[in-house]
C-alpha cells in the first residue's frame, strides 16, 4: 500500500509543488540525483565503475519540448567517457505526440553516441508506452544494434520480451511503475525477474541486470558461471546513492558494475519512483524534510 501512495504521489503536481520547492530536501536529491554530472561521472570511473546517466525529463507535450530534449541529450554527450551508457526516455522525446517522432529523435542521439563511443539505452516508461518502446528499439536496432532497452519483470508479458530480444542489449529491472494485471506480490515479481534472466543469460544478447537485491545478484553470478559467461558477458546496474559499498565490491571482483545516475532539475517523478521501490528510504527522505540544519 505504501508503495502504491508513493507511485499515486509520484504524478501529484500538487505534491510535486510542496516537494519541490521546499528549501529542506536538498540532502535528499542529492543522494540519489546528481548535481555536477560531469564531476560525479568521473568519480564514479576513477573508481572502476561504468555509468549510465538519465538527463531527467518526460512528457513533453509539444515538439518544440521534444526537439530541447535531443538537444540536452546531445550536450550530455560531450561530458562523457567511451565505454558510458546513456538512458533515454521516449517519452521525452515526443513518443506520446508521435512514435515516427520519438524514432527519428533517438536515432539522431544514437548516431552521436557512436560517434563518441557510447551505448544507448531505452527506458521503460508507463505501461502504455511499452509498445512503443519495443517498436522504436526495433527499428533502431536495423542502423544501431548496440542500442538497448529495458524489461520491466513485473509485467505479465516480460517473459515473452525478453525471449524475442535475440541478441540485444537487455536492461533486466523489476519495475517502478503500475499497470493492470502487473505482478505486485514481492515474491511474484522475483520469480519473474529469475525466469527472464535464465532466458537472457543462456541466450545470445547482453544482459544488465538491474537490482539491488542481494539474492538476485548471487543467482545472476550463478547463472553466468552456468551459461558459460565470463565477466565481461555481462553486467550489474545499481542506481546512484543505492548499496554504494556493494557498488564497489562487485566492481573490486572485476564484475563489470554500472551505476545509474540520474541528474537535471526535473527530478521529482524519479525520486517518487525511487522511494516507492525502496519505501526504507522514506525515513531518509521525512528526516530530510524536517531537518532545519
Amino acid at each position: 500500500m505504501l508503495r502504491q501512495a508513493m507511485l499515486a504521489l509520484s504524478k501529484s503536481r500538487r505534491a510535486e509543488r510542496l516537494v519541490t520547492t521546499s528549501p529542506l530536501t536538498s540532502d535528499v536529491v542529492g543522494r540519489y540525483v546528481a548535481g555536477d554530472i560531469g564531476a560525479v561521472v568521473g568519480d564514479l570511473t576513477r573508481k572502476g565503475l561504468l555509468v549510465t546517466v538519465d538527463h531527467l525529463g518526460e512528457e513533453v507535450t509539444d515538439q518544440a519540448q521534444a526537439e530541447a530534449a535531443v538537444g540536452d541529450h546531445l550536450a550530455l554527450l560531450r561530458l562523457l567517457p567511451a565505454g558510458a551508457d546513456v538512458s533515454i526516455k521516449l517519452t521525452a522525446l515526443g513518443l506520446r505526440l508521435s512514435r515516427g517522432l520519438a524514432l527519428d529523435h533517438a536515432a539522431a542521439i544514437c548516431a552521436a553516441a557512436e560517434r563518441k563511443g557510447v551505448t544507448v539505452t531505452l527506458d521503460a516508461e508507463e505501461h502504455d508506452t511499452i509498445p512503443g518502446l519495443h517498436a522504436v528499439h526495433a527499428a533502431l536496432r536495423r542502423e544501431h544494434p548496440e542500442v538497448g532497452v529495458v524489461v520491466q519483470a513485473y509485467l505479465p508479458d516480460s517473459l515473452d520480451r525478453c525471449e524475442k530480444l535475440v541478441g540485444a542489449r537487455v536492461r533486466l529491472c523489476k519495475g517502478a511503475y503500475t499497470a493492470p494485471g502487473a505482478y505486485t506480490r514481492t515474491a511474484d515479481i522475483d520469480r519473474a525477474f529469475v525466469r527472464c534472466l535464465k532466458v537472457l543469460m543462456a541466450g545470445t544478447g547482453y544482459p544488465m541486470v538491474a537490482t539491488h537485491d542481494p539474492r538476485l545478484v548471487r543467482i545472476a553470478s550463478t547463472l553466468a558461471v552456468l551459461d558459460g559467461r565470463d565477466l565481461t558477458g555481462f553486467e550489474y546496474q545499481m542506481l546512484y546513492g543505492v548499496r554504494p559499498e556493494e557498488q564497489a565490491r562487485l566492481a573490486g571482483l572485476g564484475a563489470r558494475m554500472r551505476v545509474y545516475v540520474p541528474y537535471g532539475s526535473d527530478w521529482y517523478a524519479y525520486l517518487m519512483r525511487r522511494l516507492a521501490e525502496r519505501p526504507r528510504n522514506l525515513a531518509f527522505f521525512l528526516r530530510s524534510l524536517a531537518s532545519r540544519r
